[in-house]
């Protein structure tokens, strides 16, 4: 298997393990079992566990946020695109296996010991209100409304994390399209 498919397997099994049972609870080993790769080639691709963690993001960050734009770009009036990220967020919330923020969940476990942990969750976070700023600016909105849609999508997120409701995606979007029509011209 040459480096590229072994290191696609590697950061599979660890999107998976980590996603679903948290960082500091997944050791190499079951990396190693989950990937199929041995130990040793496992370490050839990612010295240490906190590079393995930060691929691990931020190829998850590129795929995240490809999601979101191909669900936006199905539409082309601006309010519709700014409300499609409550539908793609919805979507994300009722796939198999949702356990809430990638990024706020890498935060919570390393934030503190892992400045490159803390900034990618930073930098995954801004690029998200990055984006929304742009649907609002193209929309010919004023500019902290993409401030508010954010917060709006993030409480959505990890409510939908903690009561594994789905729904809150559109309740988050309802609240949005009220704030579109009070700040829209």
């Amino acid at each position: 298997m040459d480096s590229a498919a072994a290191r696609e397997q590697v950061l599979d099994a660890a999107e998976e393990l980590y996603y679903a049972r948290g960082i500091q609870t997944v050791g190499m080993d079951a990396v190693r079992a989950a990937s199929g790769v041995s130990l040793k080639r496992l370490y050839q691709l990612f010295p240490a566990k906190e590079a393995l963690v930060e691929a691990y993001l931020r190829r998850r960050d590129v795929r995240w946020r490809q999601q979101l734009a191909d669900r936006v770009d199905r539409h082309r009036e601006p309010r519709d695109r700014i409300l499609a990220v409550y539908d793609r967020l919805h979507e994300w919330f009722a796939e198999p296996g949702f356990h809430g923020c990638a990024w706020i969940n890498s935060y919570g476990e390393l934030g503190a010991t892992s400045p490159a942990v803390a900034d990618l969750a930073r930098s995954h976070k801004q690029a998200f209100q990055d984006y929304l700023t742009l649907l609002v600016t193209d929309a010919g909105l004023p500019a902290d409304v993409a401030g508010q849609l954010h917060l709006l999508a993030e409480g959505a997120i990890t409510t939908a994390a903690i009561f594994g409701t789905p729904g809150t995606a559109l309740q988050a979007k309802e609240a949005a399209a009220r704030l579109l029509d009070a700040a829209g011209p």
